[in-house]
């Protein structure tokens, strides 16, 4: 008969699991540091030994990172999803850049349709605090923290949707975006009147959301990528206009 007798899994084996689970559903983030191992095996109810074989074998599964007199952290596991290679072209090739809109376009789309559905109060709380923030930071002349926040603004309604691979998936690509691979959020956020539409088109997504109104949230959700959209492409004209007038001064300057 296929039976076999059933066994108590270890208790190095549960921790183990919880762990990976804490990672695999984002609340545990890559970088993210873990309490001190007293801590831990407190939090947890179990001894530092029992603690230490299951942080062993996190690690040796690659998910977590020991460095030496700083503690134990979630590894990076996202810094491996695109090769530095692929990363570089990304970077050189304007293509790239509208290709990755439409990519968000459609996933955040999505996935504002799921929070609109699935999200938890929590979730649509974490939500409106994240766009509370953006309102105050709005107010402020330097852009950075408004731009920092839109990022978390879309990854916390990512987050929402609760659809693990989604979750892993975009955060390897707001990484990217943060990194200024695709573009300089930095230089959307300078033009005042670009600002504003901007928080006005978050603040769509973000009524949307609350409203459990799905439809009207991934509509939202494209408008503002469409406005995104037509932004870089007038930066783009911009600059190539810039590259002309240039040439043209230098040429006159010589005659």
């Amino acid at each position: 008969m296929p039976f076999q007798k059933i066994q108590a899994e270890k208790l190095s084996q549960s921790v183990v699991r919880q762990i990976e689970l804490l990672v695999l559903r984002g609340v545990l983030r890559p970088g993210e540091r873990l309490p001190s191992e007293r801590d831990l095996s407190e939090r947890l109810g179990i001894s530092r030994p029992l603690l230490r074989d299951a942080l062993a074998n996190l690690q040796d599964s690659g998910l977590l990172i020991s460095r030496p007199g700083a503690g134990v952290y979630v590894a990076d596991v996202l810094g491996s999803a695109f090769s530095p290679a692929l990363i570089a072209l990304f970077a050189a090739h304007d293509e790239a850049v509208f290709d990755y809109i439409a990519f968000r376009r459609d996933l955040e789309g999505l996935a504002a349709e799921r929070a609109a559905r699935l999200g938890t109060e929590t979730d649509l709380k974490v939500i409106a605090t994240i766009f509370a923030k953006m309102e105050a930071a709005h107010q402020k002349r330097d852009p950075t923290d408004e731009a920092e926040l839109d990022a978390e603004f879309h990854m916390a309604i990512i987050e929402a949707s609760h659809n693990v691979v989604m979750l892993h998936m975009m955060r390897s690509m707001f990484d990217l975006l943060r990194q200024g691979v695709f573009y300089n959020r930095q230089v959307m956020f300078k033009n005042r009147m670009t600002r504003d539409h901007l928080l006005a088109q978050h603040r769509a997504i973000h009524l949307a959301i609350q409203g459990r109104d799905g439809a009207v949230a991934r509509l939202a959700v494209s408008t503002h990528l469409d406005f995104v959209e037509q932004s870089l492409t007038e930066q783009v004209r911009a600059a190539r206009h810039e590259d002309v007038a240039r040439q043209r001064l230098e040429h006159e300057q010589t005659r």
